[in-house]
């Protein structure tokens, strides 16, 4: 019977489920949806308790809620400049950079990275 070496064990690596994420930015990416899943995944990204704020998924959600956040004074923006030309692009400016927010973050995640 031969003893392996502690040194020669293999390592566990604690490995963190990131699906919530994932499922979190596809609820995000169908903003054209009058916003209802936008709103449905700041609800499930509020809820979230038991998520560690400095892993890889807590980044993410503070990434996601921020995005979410930030996405308000466009949209506020827009509606209370009266003259059209001047609001649509406000509005423009709005999906165009949450749109960024949700590519980036989803490829950080798929990759594993934090944002």
């Amino acid at each position: 019977m031969s003893m392996t070496p502690s040194h020669m064990l293999p390592v566990q690596q604690q490995v963190e489920d990131n699906s919530l994420g994932h499922f979190l930015y596809g609820l995000m990416s169908a903003f054209p949806l009058f916003f209802v899943p936008v709103l449905l995944s700041l609800w499930f990204n509020l809820i979230q308790k038991n998520v560690n704020p400095e892993s890889v998924l807590g980044s993410h959600l503070r990434w996601q809620r921020t995005s979410i956040i930030g996405l308000c004074p466009f949209f506020i923006a827009g509606y209370w400049i009266s003259p059209l030309w001047l609001s649509l692009p406000m509005y423009l400016m709005g999906v165009t950079w949450f749109s960024y927010r949700i590519f980036k973050g989803w490829i950080s995640l798929n990759d594993g990275l934090a944002v």
